[in-house]
């Protein structure tokens, strides 16, 4: 049987997984601490699914991460 919904879901990270992210490709050495990320989620920086957090705290979209990352280099 054929899915008739067809949705679009973006995908979703949580505060630690940003932070390891950043951490791990090194995008910004030291890594911002939880508190400066929270609040880039606060002021619009980082793009999230609900404000203010859930039960599962700040979910930032995937993709508003990586156009920070870029952003970072001007592009």
């Amino acid at each position: 049987m054929k899915q008739t919904t067809e949705t679009n879901i973006r995908p979703k990270l949580r505060l630690s997984e940003v932070q390891r992210l950043i951490e791990r490709n090194r995008i910004i050495v030291p890594t911002p601490t939880r508190r400066t990320l929270s609040n880039m989620c606060e002021d619009g920086r980082l793009e999230t699914a609900v404000n203010p957090p859930g039960k599962l705290g700040w979910l930032v979209y995937e993709d508003s991460f990586w156009r920070w990352v870029k952003s970072l280099d001007g592009e």
